[in-house]
């Protein structure tokens, strides 16, 4: 999009991008102060980076253009998006100058969601919060306060903050999100896979809608697949993006993926498709996964799924045939059932019953230094570990945590301490949950924004305005920080670096993190400072042994200058060659690469597989006896109600980027897709004022009156109806859904529940 425009329009509409929105009326944000008209300061070069328009990461290059305006591109050096952004990733720069964003610490003055603010300097601004946890701490206990960041970089700095404080109660965003197929990874292969689409012949795809969450990579593997030839099957109550690119659309009933999935299973193994060899060489638990599974037969699973049994055989046997080069995806949401972790571990099982696991064109194992280095040699050189500067130990919390993962019998068990189930945090602060024996009273928030992303906003808001403390830190007066006592101003992914990153995919792979293209803007810090500086002010300074970003860096690589010069100049690295372990030619070419690997090949000119894939679970079966694979039925709906389910927008990101004029531009109302039969007989017409309502809230919107969803089924998008009236009054169209859902919380997987019951009336 802005490779079209011509520079003179390109400046014009960076320079004024912030004005379309209107002013602020909050102290300490650009519109309340007029200084949007500031000119950039920054890098007239490219600078590589990292978008953080939504949580994708892609790698970016940014340069300030004139000091008017500023030009965003993907990284030409990055193959896996062939140097590509997305609307999203080109309309960043609108957050710098945006009339809502924060850029001075503000302090509630009136009652939680009042909306009434005064500025105050980050001294007075530290120095309440300190005061405030040091308070909390002497009266509850420093473990009664939460600490959540959203994923990424801000977990570092925070959770460490937590730590050092006292509190063990730290969360990501993930559970709101990808948790579940986290935890099924670590409970069938024992750590992470990924997915190789672009080799792919045959590719199952339920609810994973890459086109609008974008994730640039999986979009253009998906493209590729399909200029080869792939057969792409969508299973999706409502006719996507993806649907619309895939071979064949299955409008699956909501909250029902389990019962086709385990009759596709069924079919795998009555009928002999399975891989025979790989599964006894490399899997355990196949004869309880057997039993499980007998009684959910393709003919009595169509008529819970919607899927005729016939079509469900015929998906299964085209599959098996494909396998190796065959996908069924795990996908990034589906619609988030109360068996999330089920159906993610029986997605996952149909790759390795038919083998498709370290193979081109299936699943394959990620790849971090650690694993990786594992297959080379002694003399070989390895792939660089990064480090951690060393702190202090953390204070010992005798209690357990709010989730109580780290106690024997907690249902949480395979899910990591950083990531928690987060969606407990509203509950644990109205309530003392079972076998905990508290309740919360503080809750420290970076860069999340759980009154938008967590399920029943009501409850949501209800928890914030019990807590003795809420801190928010992000880049404007978010739905959240509206309830809070102290907004501190982030600065936006433009205007600050961040530490190095390692990862795996096929072979190890490293990254810059961000890095400044622009001088902050007002008094916004980093989060790496802010969370140094609070320290600091609590006497905890000797948990952040570093000066700054750089020399956090400098102690990352440790002597590894090389590294640090190439991730500085290009943004990304990788080490060795790609590894595929049942692949011979890919084996082939890493011991050409590392001849001293050529130990570790076996007969058949492939790597044996580092342990065994779990086809039944012993720690679930011990703790939820929930081993095997089963099915529960549940209600979602009365009789008279419609499925009600939700999903991303290619323009809008969750609640994150709601106030970018850019992308309002493209898609500004969350419109509620209505199947033309169900909207003929409740008397409503295209574009007519709706109200959606259950007994958890009731919004209002309009109609979208299109065939592209299931007659028993209302569609909404994600991210609209802001809560926050600063927000609300520029950017306010559109169902807020997250509103109407249930405050489940899954057994096991900790996952909100994104299917619920709703009756549509016209307004």
């Amino acid at each position: 999009m802005t490779q079209m425009l011509s520079r003179r329009s390109f400046l014009k509409l960076s320079s004024t991008a912030a004005a379309v929105a209107g002013l602020s009326s909050i102290p300490g944000t650009l519109g309340a102060m007029e200084e949007a008209k500031k000119q950039y300061k920054g890098n007239t070069k490219f600078t590589p980076s990292i978008c953080e328009m939504c949580t994708s990461s892609c790698t970016i290059e940014a340069r300030v253009e004139d000091g008017k305006g500023m030009f965003i591109r993907g990284n030409p050096a990055d193959k896996s998006r062939g140097g590509k952004v997305c609307a999203r990733g080109s309309s960043g720069f609108n957050q710098l100058y945006d009339p809502q964003r924060l850029v001075k610490p503000i302090m509630r003055v009136g009652e939680r969601g009042e909306g009434k603010w005064k500025e105050v300097s980050w001294d007075e601004a530290y120095t309440f919060i300190a005061k405030k946890l040091e308070d909390i701490k002497q009266k509850y206990g420093a473990h009664t306060v939460a600490f959540t960041a959203r994923s990424g970089w801000n977990k570092t700095w925070f959770h460490n903050l937590a730590q050092a404080y006292g509190s063990h109660n730290l969360f990501g965003h993930e559970a709101t999100c990808p948790l579940a197929y986290d935890l099924a990874m670590d409970d069938v292969f024992e750590g992470g896979v990924s997915r190789d689409f672009a080799k792919a012949k045959y590719i199952i795809n339920p609810s994973h809608n890459v086109f609008e969450g974008i994730v640039i990579s999986y979009a253009r593997q998906y493209m590729d697949a399909l200029a080869h030839g792939a057969k792409v099957i969508s299973l999706d109550p409502r006719f996507s993006t993806m649907a619309a690119k895939a071979t064949e659309w299955h409008p699956i009933k909501p909250g029902h993926d389990l019962p086709f999935v385990l009759a596709f299973i069924n079919v795998l193994i009555n009928e002999n498709l399975y891989n025979k060899k790989f599964v006894e060489k490399y899997c355990e638990g196949f004869e309880e996964l057997k039993a499980s599974v007998a009684e959910y037969t393709p003919e009595k699973m169509a008529v819970e799924c919607d899927i005729p049994a016939d079509t469900i055989k015929r998906m299964a046997r085209e599959f098996a045939k494909a396998a190796p080069k065959a996908i069924f995806d795990f996908c990034h949401r589906v619609t988030l059932t109360p068996q999330e972790l089920e159906l993610r571990r029986a997605i996952m099982m149909c790759n390795v019953l038919v083998g498709a696991i370290e193979q081109e064109g299936g699943y394959y194992l990620n790849k971090g230094a650690a694993f990786y280095n594992k297959y080379l040699g002694e003399n070989d050189p390895k792939a660089p570990v990064l480090k951690k500067p060393k702190t202090p130990a953390y204070p010992k919390v005798e209690v357990p945590r709010i989730d109580r993962i780290g106690e024997k019998d907690s249902e949480f068990f395979l899910c990591k301490k950083g990531n928690g189930i987060v969606t407990l945090v509203p509950h644990a602060a109205l309530n003392e949950l079972p076998g905990v024996g508290y309740k919360l009273h503080g809750w420290f928030i970076a860069r999340n924004n759980p009154v938008m992303t967590q399920s029943n906003t009501e409850n949501v808001i209800k928890a914030l305005k019990a807590m003795d403390l809420v801190v928010v830190f992000d880049i404007q007066v978010s739905d959240t920080a509206w309830f809070a006592d102290i907004v501190l101003p982030d600065t936006t992914y433009l205007e600050r670096d961040e530490e190095f990153t390692a990862s795996g995919s096929k072979n190890p792979s490293y990254g810059v993190g961000r890095q400044k293209v622009v001088e902050p803007i007002g008094e916004c810090r980093p989060g790496w400072r802010v969370a140094k500086e609070l320290a600091e002010k609590m006497g905890l300074g000797a948990y952040f042994p570093y000066k700054d970003i750089e020399d956090y860096r400098l102690q990352q690589v440790g002597d590894n200058l090389d590294l640090l010069a190439k991730l500085k100049a290009t943004g990304s690295a990788s080490f060795g060659v790609p590894l595929l372990l049942q692949d011979k030619k890919s084996v082939a070419e890493f011991v050409k690469k590392f001849p001293s690997a050529a130990s570790k090949v076996n007969e058949e000119g492939t790597i044996d597989l580092p342990h065994k894939i779990k086809l039944f679970s012993p720690e679930l079966e011990t703790v939820s006896k929930k081993g095997a694979l089963h099915y529960e039925p549940y209600k979602y709906k009365e009789a008279d109600e419609l499925y009600f389910i939700n999903g991303k927008s290619a323009v809008r990101t969750n609640g994150h980027n709601g106030n970018n004029a850019w992308l309002n531009n493209l898609l500004d109302d969350a419109a509620v897709w209505i199947h033309p039969k169900t909207a003929e007989r409740l008397g409503i017409k295209n574009g007519d004022k709706i109200e959606v309502y259950n007994k958890y809230a009731t919004q209002k919107g309009k109609a979208l009156v299109t065939k592209g969803v299931r007659e028993d089924t209302v569609f909404a998008y994600f991210g609209f109806g802001h809560i926050s009236k600063d927000l609300k009054r520029a950017y306010g169209k559109g169902v807020n859904s997250n509103s109407l859902y249930s405050p489940l919380v899954s057994p096991n997987s900790g996952m909100n529940l994104h299917v619920v019951g709703v009756k549509v009336k016209k307004a």
